[in-house]
Parts: C-alpha cells; structure tokens; sequence
C-alpha cells in the first residue's frame, strides 16, 4: 500500500504546511467531493474529456500518498512542489523496479498526467532539458482546487502568506535597529548607575513596538 514517508534529517516544514497536511491526512481526498463534480479538461486543447477513467481504489490509494508528498515538498510563495516525480514516486512508495532491475515510475507520473492535471488539482510545466531520455521532466504547481479537497480554501492561504510577510518585515525591521549603539555603551559606561539605568530603559522603549510594550509592561522591562 503507497504511503509517503518523508526523508529524515529534513528541515522543519512551516506551520502552514503542516497544518494543510494534517488537514489531507484526516479527509479522504481521493473520495473528495471535487474529484465527482468538477470536469476533467484535457490540457493541451482545454477541451472537456468526454471519456474520463475515474478513480480505481489502487489509483486512490496512490492520490492518497501523493498529495502528502506534494504538500511536503510545496513552496507556498510560488506553488511549487520542489521534488521531481521521481522523488515522489520513490518516497511513496510507488516506484517499480523490473526484473532486470529497471526503476519505473509509471504510477506516480500517470496519476498525474491522467488524473491530478485534467481535473484541475495540479498544473504541470516541462522543464527544458538536453535529456535524450523518454521521461520529460515537470514543474508541478498545486492549485486552489488541489488545496479544496482538504478544504482549505485561497483566502485562508492569503491570511497565511499576509500574516508570513508581516513577520519577515518586522524581523527586517528588528534586525536593523540597533539597541544600544556603541557610542551609547561609552556613554553609559561614564555615568551612575541611576543615570544609566535609565539611560538603558530609554533604548528598550524604542527599541519595542507599542503593542511589545504592552505585553512586556513596566516589570518586565526592569528585568529586561
């Protein structure tokens, strides 16, 4: 049965990710209502599929490991799942090897080529490559409705990426104020301890931001 299991010694995924892969993991997302509703479009021509295979239970349990996979490896700024199929396929446990010891990793690629891309789940881009090989690799970009089948709707991860921009910003801004200048060090250095004292708790006034403050409160500065 395809799982996927992450690499160890990986780095720590975002909040976000891991909350969208806890939500994937609680739903059936091959029995997702999106996968019976919406219409499968062919994507070279944008036509309707007329004839479309729906999902078999070995194709679902595929969807299944596959899109924790995707989330894993997906790049919320851009969409991007940044692994190859092959690391997918592997990871999940749906590469195949031939008897002459032949890696195939036909499940995951036409699970997404036949399946994710036509409904509208993933979109793929080819990526431009001297390989003479028979495999084309892909760029493979999740999209909103990727991100329905465990309902977790666009504005959500909007509120999430505004909410991840004012954090850098504000450590952006943090790392550029200086607490105590050196001159100032030389300065407090020469005074009393009253006076620098004081001196000190000016810097922490403006060095934090009014709402810092109010958590902070007046004991919590003296300590600081």
């Amino acid at each position: 049965k395809p799982v996927f299991n992450p690499p160890k010694n990986e780095k720590k995924r975002s909040n976000f990710i891991c909350y969208a892969m806890k939500k994937a993991s609680e739903i059936d997302v091959a029995r997702s209502r999106g996968n019976y509703t919406l219409l499968a479009i062919d994507p070279k021509t944008g036509n309707v599929l007329p004839r479309f295979r729906r999902l078999n239970e070995h194709r679902a349990c595929a969807m299944r490991a596959i899109v924790l996979a995707m989330l894993y490896y997906c790049n919320i700024n851009s969409n991007l799942v940044e692994a190859s199929i092959e690391k997918l396929a592997d990871e999940c446990g749906l590469s195949t090897f031939s008897d002459s010891g032949n890696k195939s990793i036909t499940r995951a690629s036409r699970l997404i080529n036949e399946f994710l891309e036509p409904m509208g789940f993933v979109r793929c881009k080819k990526k431009k490559t001297q390989s003479t090989s028979n495999y084309i690799p892909k760029k493979i970009f999740l999209t909103p409705n990727f991100f329905m089948l465990f309902h977790i709707s666009q504005s959500t991860i909007n509120q999430y990426l505004s909410e991840q921009k004012k954090s850098v910003n504000n450590l952006k801004i943090r790392e550029k104020k200086i607490f105590i200048s050196f001159s100032d060090i030389k300065v407090i250095s020469k005074l009393d301890e009253k006076s620098a004292r004081n001196k000190i708790l000016n810097a922490l006034i403006n060095y934090y931001s009014a709402s810092e403050l109010t958590k902070i409160g007046p004991q919590g500065l003296k300590k600081k």
